[in-house]
Parts: C-alpha cells; sequence; structure tokens
C-alpha cells in the first residue's frame, strides 16, 4: 500500500468520526456563541465566513490529534490566500507532503440533494509551474496528494436567530444554532471538481454540488482521471478553436476538451439533471 492509500483510509476513517466532536444528539452545533468575561453569551452570525472559520477553529485540535498520531507535523498557511490550509508533513520522511483544504458549505434548503459549492484552490500560476512557490506553502507538485476535508450543513432559519440578543451563561441550551445537520467529508479535489470557475473573476476551480456526487467522489473528472483534470485546468479557455461560424471560441467545457484531445468522452461524468 503507497504512503497515499495509507493517508486516505486514514484520514476518512478521522474525519468519519468529527460530526460527534461538534453536535449534539439531536444534530445542532455545540458552538452557540462567543462568551465574555462577564458570562454574557453572545449568538454567532450565520454569515458563512464567520461559520466556516469558527467551524475550522472547532476541529482544528482534532487534526492536530490525528496529525501527531499518525506522525505528520503540520505547517499552516502563511498567508490567507496560500494553498493549501493544511499541508501534512511525514515526520520520517519530509518529501512525503499532503495537501488538505478545508471546505464547508450549505444545504440549498429548496432541493436539499444540493449544496451551494466551493472552490477548490486557483489554476494559477502554482497549478500550472509545479515548480512554482507564488501563493502555495510548497510546490504543488511536491504534494503527494491533493485533499479536500468538507463540511456540508443546513443553516438555520432566520426567523429562529436574533443576531442582537445576548444571554445569561445559564441560558446555554436555550440558544439556537446557527447550523446544523453536519456531513463530513474528505476527497481528493479532482474528484469532485466541475469543469466551470469557482468564483467571479477570480482562477479557481469550482465544485460540483450534488452532495451523494461529492461525498462519492464522482465528480465529473472522477472517470478520466487526475491527469484529464490537471491538463483541462492548466489549459482552462486558453485553446482557441473554430466556433463553426467564421470565428473563434475558446474552450471552456470538458466535453469540448477532450474531444478536442481526441479521447474518450463517454468517460465524462454529466452533471445530474437537478444540477441545472
Amino acid at each position: 500500500m503507497t504512503e497515499k492509500e495509507k493517508f486516505t483510509r486514514k484520514l476518512e476513517v478521522f474525519v468519519s468520526e468529527l460530526s460527534g466532536h461538534v453536535s449534539t444528539n439531536d444534530g445542532q452545533w455545540t458552538v452557540k456563541g462567543f462568551i465574555d468575561i462577564f458570562k454574557n453569551v453572545y449568538t454567532i452570525s450565520s454569515d458563512t465566513k464567520i461559520v466556516s472559520k469558527i467551524l475550522e477553529i472547532h476541529i482544528f485540535p482534532k487534526i492536530l490529534a490525528f496529525a501527531q498520531a499518525n506522525e505528520y507535523k503540520i505547517v499552516l498557511a502563511e498567508h490567507q490566500n496560500y494553498y493549501p490550509d493544511i499541508s501534512f508533513v511525514k515526520a520520517c520522511d519530509e518529501s512525503i507532503k499532503f495537501a488538505v483544504d478545508l471546505k464547508t458549505t450549505y444545504r440549498n434548503l429548496k432541493k436539499p440533494n444540493l449544496c451551494n459549492g466551493f472552490t477548490l484552490g486557483s489554476h494559477g500560476e502554482y497549478f500550472e509551474k509545479r515548480t512554482s512557490t507564488k501563493n502555495i506553502q510548497f510546490p504543488y507538485s511536491s504534494y503527494s496528494g491533493h485533499f479536500c476535508l468538507g463540511i456540508i450543513y443546513d443553516r438555520a432559519d432566520g426567523m429562529t436567530i436574533d443576531e442582537t440578543k445576548t444571554y445569561d451563561i445559564n441560558k446555554l441550551h436555550s440558544i439556537t444554532s446557527v447550523v446544523k445537520n453536519f456531513q463530513f467529508f474528505v476527497t481528493e479535489k479532482w474528484k469532485i471538481a466541475s469543469d466551470k470557475g469557482g468564483s467571479g473573476n477570480t482562477a479557481n476551480i469550482g465544485s460540483i454540488n450534488n452532495i451523494s456526487d461529492i461525498i462519492n467522489g464522482q465528480g465529473i473528472f472522477s472517470k478520466l482521471g487526475e491527469n484529464w483534470f490537471d491538463d483541462y485546468w492548466m489549459n482552462y479557455k486558453k485553446i482557441i478553436i473554430p466556433d463553426g461560424k467564421g470565428g473563434t471560441k475558446k474552450i471552456s467545457t470538458l466535453r469540448g476538451f477532450v474531444e478536442y484531445r481526441n479521447g474518450d468522452v463517454s468517460l465524462i461524468v454529466e452533471k445530474r439533471n437537478c444540477e441545472e
């Protein structure tokens, strides 16, 4: 068994146990707010960036314990925009490294089989030039695997959360959690990538958003393999071909790219109809 296979199996077991660390028996988040020295509890905002950061802080001691138990050192991203969030470096052989990004997203209330999706890192310089150190902790090619440790959750009904209210610490259990029903997963990021950018004008790789496919690592590239994922995103919107109307167009779909490379388009995992 390779180091990557060993790391993957151990990480999967670890992640399967995280829900109990952050949840009550009825699925509520155990974090209710923050407290001052006068024992006043202030409710947490439901803003996704705040929820994401607090969740990361909440599970970090467990991640640290996992690393120590499996003889890895943890190296955190030196800057906010660096990839990945956490580098696991084998204590006895520092040439063995694994990139782990922490990602959180919420379920679509109207379509609970879908989530809001997330980004999977840049497809810019460090992705294209695998020895580059720009915006990455270690060169991309030095990692033996690139993983996404994700958390999918439900957001509480906004009518039940009063962010202006404070509570006495004795009322802690009466505070409604801003998020609940956590589902943790871990997978290699290429397995859950889409063929579309993740956010606005930034060079980010987008994820799929069907929750079952995310949990099972069944993204659009999952049958083609990681090499196709790399090739596609290194060349995203860079290849120009005739558009059949006398003009030109940039290739921006996986089907168009596989056809251009004379690959097997039957291996493309089609997007679920419910994602349209």
